[in-house]
Order: C-alpha cells, then structure tokens, then sequence
C-alpha cells in the first residue's frame, strides 16, 4: 500500500515522524512525503527532518509568501499532478494549515481516501483559516483520528462517526520520545524564565494588539526574564510597525532546543496552537494570547488561560500565583502513532 503524507509546517513535521516511523515498520507499506514549503526557513523546516529522523521528502514544493487562496490554489495545481502520477492508496495529512486542506480537497477530487491526524479540534471562530481548513478536511476524510473525547464529540455533533478513532495525541509521543534527550545546540539562557512565542496573524499584522502585546511583556520582563524565539513573521512585523523591544529574542529554534527550553521554564505564554500542549505534557502554567483555543480541555482544568493583548500581566500575575493539577491524561498515554498506523493497516484489510 502506497500512502502519500502531505506536509507544510514544524507541528506536521513532528507529528509525522511519529507516524512515519511505525509505518516504515509495515512491510506492505511505503510512504511518499510531499513538504509543500509552506514553512520554508531553515530552522522551520529542515532542521525538524534532520532532528527526529523523519524521511527526507519526496517532492518539495516550495510555496509560501502567498494569500491564502493563492498558496492553497497553487498547492493543489502540484500535489494533484503528484497523486495522478503517483497513484497512492490513500493520502495522510496533519492538522490544519493550507497545506492541510490542500492535500486533502486534491485527494477527495482524485477520490482517494483522505486520513486526518488531529481531527475534530474546533475553535468555533471561522475567522480564523485553520478553523475553516479543519472542517474540510474533517468532512473528506475516511479516516479521523482524534487526539481527545473532546475531538470526538465535536464531530459527533457535526454528524461524523464513522471512522472516528479516539487514539490520543502523536505529540504526546514526540514528547515522551524526545524531552530528555540532551542538545548540544540549545540556547544557554538564565533561568528563571517565561518562554514566549507570537506568530499568528491576528496578532503580528495588527499594529495595536503587537504593541499591546510586547508593552505587557515588557512589564512581565520586569518581574522575571521573557525569552522569545522570535518567529520571522513576527520579526518583520515588528520592523515595520517600528515597534522595539527590550525583552531577549532569539532565532527560531528546532523541536530538541525548544523542548530543552520549555522544561527549563517557569511559564509559557504563546498564540500556538501545539505549545498550549506541549506546556502541559511539562507541567507548565500557560498563558494563550487569543480569544479561543480549540483545545477547550486545558482551560476546563485551569492550566491555560486565554488573554487579550492588553491583559497580559494581568493575566500573568494571576496565574504566577496560583498552583494547578497537571495529573490528568488528556491526550493518551504516547502510543498514538501506533493506533492510527494499525487503523490504516485494518482499513485496507
């Protein structure tokens, strides 16, 4: 069986590899990875193969620095002449970037099975691309694995139960895999630290909420060192808004030197959709600057909280001073990658 894994952005990479690997262990599988180029820095993108051994793609791509019609548009012109020459048994694709929603609508239009990792997550807010990409390719796919009962129930609701598998999270296995182990690269950084990272655009095109945003992590540098790898949207952003800063700000760093640097934290604050997890997986408080998150559990239990730009140390204070539970497995027990490769073995059988 012939699976084509479509990939454009750091999370899929690492989520991928954990795949990947339990694949490469089916002798009747092969797999043929396509990178769109959606994330096309290097410490985006190829450090993350070489880091966790993940294949080398097949075919790259190279599109980004476009609209999102655009880079959509031009992503499924490429991958469908991949998959017609190609001819997979099924296509696998990760999360809910462009790349996302490309790989499955090109699937669904050549009618080949469509299987989505990280299915049935909802934000419930369609003004955010990826809301409207997860939907899609929720309603394409033949297979939906999903890494919470939350996931589950949210495509119950939507009338999607067939397919749907329960089978936890694959960053949970990333985690568990690659937290201690040692990097020689990682940034020597002072403890104690926040760990922060800003890159989605409602928040770095919109020049008030950016100065709202690093006016209150400045105050919050105040009272203990923020460390920011700095994301290169965020970093043009800043450049244009004419927007300095006084807190540290490195450059983007792989998964091995952020895990390094999440463990060493005292808190994160981000506008990520994977550290809100990764935070919890190392116990650590989290502040999201956002006004929803589609992982709904962990502001259920406390151990994320979302914030207005404006709110920021607010918010901070508040949680700085209040310890929570972090004993609850909410995203399985790191064994993901192996239930979504045997659902796809039983598919095929």
């Amino acid at each position: 069986m012939k699976i084509i894994t479509v990939l454009g952005a750091r999370p899929q990479f690492i989520k991928a590899a954990m795949v990947s690997e339990k694949l490469a262990a089916i002798d009747s599988f092969s797999e043929v990875i396509i990178h769109t180029g959606q994330h096309f820095d290097q410490n985006m993108s190829d450090i993350f193969f070489n880091e966790m051994g993940l294949p080398k793609p097949d075919y790259n791509l190279n599109i980004n620095r476009m609209s999102h019609g655009q880079m959509t548009a031009k992503m499924m012109e490429k991958i469908e002449l991949i998959l017609m020459d190609e001819k997979p048994n099924g296509v696998l694709v990760y999360g809910d970037t462009n790349s996302t929603l490309a790989g499955s609508l090109t699937a669904a239009k050549l009618n080949m099975p469509v299987f989505h990792v990280e299915a049935g997550l909802r934000s419930y807010n369609r003004g955010m691309p990826e809301e409207i990409n997860r939907v899609l390719t929720d309603h394409l796919s033949s297979l939906l694995f999903c890494p919470t009962e939350n996931a589950v129930n949210n495509l119950a609701k939507e009338g999607i139960q067939k397919g749907v598998e329960n089978c936890g999270d694959v960053m949970v296995d990333a985690f568990l895999k690659y937290s201690c182990r040692s990097n020689n690269e990682s940034p020597k950084v002072d403890s104690p630290y926040v760990l922060a990272t800003m890159h989605r655009p409602e928040n770095t095109d919109n020049k008030n909420n950016l100065i709202s945003i690093f006016k209150e992590l400045d105050k919050i540098n105040e009272k203990i060192r923020v460390v920011l790898p700095l994301h290169p949207r965020t970093k043009a952003q800043l450049q244009q808004f004419g927007i300095q800063i006084k807190i540290q700000w490195i450059e983007p760093v792989g998964y091995l030197s952020m895990l390094s640097l999440l463990n060493s934290a005292e808190m994160v604050i981000t506008d990520s959709g994977g550290l809100q997890k990764e935070a919890f997986f190392a116990e650590k408080k989290c502040i999201t600057v956002r006004g929803e998150t589609e992982w709904t559990e962990l502001i259920d239990i406390g151990v994320n909280r979302l914030s207005a730009p404006s709110e920021l140390y607010d918010a901070f204070e508040s949680m700085n001073a209040t310890k929570y539970d972090f004993s609850k497995k909410l995203y399985g027990n790191g064994n993901a990658g192996k239930i979504i490769v045997d659902s796809m073995v039983e598919y095929f059988a």
